[in-house]
């Protein structure tokens, strides 16, 4: 709320790239329209690009005019909005270029300072190491550092340990946006908010759990991060993980920050480690081939600008995990991601288990199924079997929607909004705390090695199909299959 921010300053380090742009200033804009944003406060665009600051506005009326809806920029919310920022050019291994963005700064010396470093990780440690040189990390700072932290279990670590020579864990705040959706977020609640919810949230009710993150786009102009990260490290290690922990961690005592990454990260601690011929039976990996997206001819991903000929990097995992704990005891999690799949869609699918015995003849009684859908509509839906209108009792499925009524509200937050506010007010709950991250990673691993260790490229799909054949068997050797509402 309002109430609970003070003056503020915020740094975007990255601030002419596509996530500063597209998400960050929109994000921004709105929450200062509509209020939530202390009177004073100021947006400071912090590149290497060598701009002022007309250049720099002129650049976000650019981006205004692409990513904001014109009936939604009014042209006085827009100029005051506009009012707000500044932009001085770094270089981030020079700490000697930050002395302007040291001078504006140092205007307001108690304000709380965040750092949003809107760049890829390998330039995390220079700019805190350059913004501790100069004593601009006070108190009230805080640094938000987005996804993924590293390449591997290695990086993390080294990134971390820089990171924290110079910030205190409790002013460093990994993003996940995910976790800043209204449908994970509303997912908590339902759980620990409804006794019904909570009581069925077992392996006695649960058959399995699907996670899905699919994207119809390509690697569209991030080819030089994705070809050395792949789908494995950019999404499962982050997203997928993410979801699962919300979806199977314990109720907490309270929604104070460090209490529920306790829970979180004990589910995390309890996922079965993969080793081996398990990796081999349980995770899938492919690489999408030429085809088309409405009726329009895509390239290869080997063919794509800035893609190695021969590169051997995933753009599509499917796995199943498993939880060693009573709770999940025999309930499988079936995650899979990818690029140029069918359509964009992330969802998480709670398959219940069938009735044990049907009283209604021939009817055919589908299992309960709870859906959370996070895009590309956020909502949450459960089917259920309810009698068709008319004579006899012929059963029909029921889907009952669980979402809030949006009429009338303009705009519905998005996650960086929500997690801009929170990162600005202090509140860690919905960030990823550093001991997650390493077990994320932890966990990634020997699946990463494995597939070093085996060589060879991965399994071929066509684009805008639903990934390699492999990862329908991978639910059909259990007699399950991918949710229909994917198909």
């Amino acid at each position: 709320m309002i109430d609970e921010l003070h003056d503020f300053d915020i740094v975007i380090v990255g601030a002419t790239g596509d996530l500063a742009l597209r998400k960050l200033i929109p994000a921004l804009y709105y929450r200062c329209r509509d209020g939530q944003l202390a009177a004073d406060g100021r947006i400071l665009g912090a590149s290497r690009a060598n701009l002022d600051r007309n250049g720099y506005i002129a650049m976000l009326e650019d981006a205004g005019e692409r990513f904001i809806p014109a009936e939604h920029r009014e042209a006085d919310e827009w100029r005051r909005f506009l009012a707000r920022v500044d932009y001085t050019s770094v270089d981030a291994f020079d700490c000697e270029s930050y002395r302007d963005l040291a001078m504006k700064l140092s205007e307001y010396p108690d304000r709380v300072r965040v750092f949003y470093l809107s760049t890829g990780s390998k330039l995390f440690a220079p700019v805190c190491r350059c913004l501790h040189e100069l004593d601009l990390i006070t108190p009230q700072s805080r640094v938000v550092l987005e996804k993924p932290v590293g390449e591997d279990l290695v990086s993390s670590r080294d990134i971390n340990e820089q990171v924290l020579d110079c910030f205190d864990e409790e002013q460093v705040f990994r993003i996940d946006h995910y976790l800043g959706k209204e449908p994970v977020q509303n997912l908590m609640v339902l759980r620990f908010g409804n006794t019904m919810f909570e009581s069925l949230w077992h392996q006695t009710y649960i058959d399995h759990i699907q996670i899905t993150v699919a994207e119809n786009l390509g690697v569209e102009g991030r080819a030089g991060f994705y070809d050395h990260t792949g789908a494995l490290c950019d999404m499962v290690q982050s997203h997928l993980l993410q979801l699962l922990c919300i979806i199977a961690m314990e109720p907490p005592p309270s929604i104070d920050a460090d209490v529920v990454r306790d829970e979180k990260l004990k589910v995390l601690r309890a996922l079965r480690p993969l080793r081996g011929r398990d990796i081999d039976k349980y995770v899938v990996r492919g690489q999408y081939q030429a085809g088309a997206v409405n009726g329009h001819p895509v390239p290869a991903y080997v063919d794509e600008p800035g893609v190695a000929r021969q590169s051997e990097t995933e753009t599509f995992v499917a796995l199943r995990a498993n939880i060693d704990s009573w709770r999940w005891a025999k309930v499988p999690f079936y995650l899979r991601t990818g690029k140029r799949l069918a359509r964009q869609v992330s969802e998480i699918v709670v398959q219940f288990k069938d009735v044990p015995h049907s009283i209604f003849g021939e009817s055919d009684i589908s299992a309960n199924r709870l859906t959370i859908r996070l895009q590309p509509k956020e909502e949450i839906s459960l089917l259920l079997s309810g009698k068709r209108i008319g004579t006899g009792m012929t059963v029909r499925d029921l889907e009952l929607n669980l979402e809030e009524d949006h009429r009338g509200v303009d705009h519905v937050p998005d996650a960086y909004e929500r997690l801009l506010i929170d990162a600005i007010g202090g509140r860690a709950t919905l960030f990823v705390r550093r001991d997650e991250l390493a077990a994320a990673w932890q966990w990634i691993q020997p699946i990463t090695e494995r597939w070093k260790e085996k060589g060879g490229r991965p399994d071929h799909y066509v684009s805008s199909t639903w990934g390699p054949t492999a990862a329908a068997s991978l639910l059909a050797r259990d007699n399950r299959e991918w949710d229909a509402g994917s198909d």
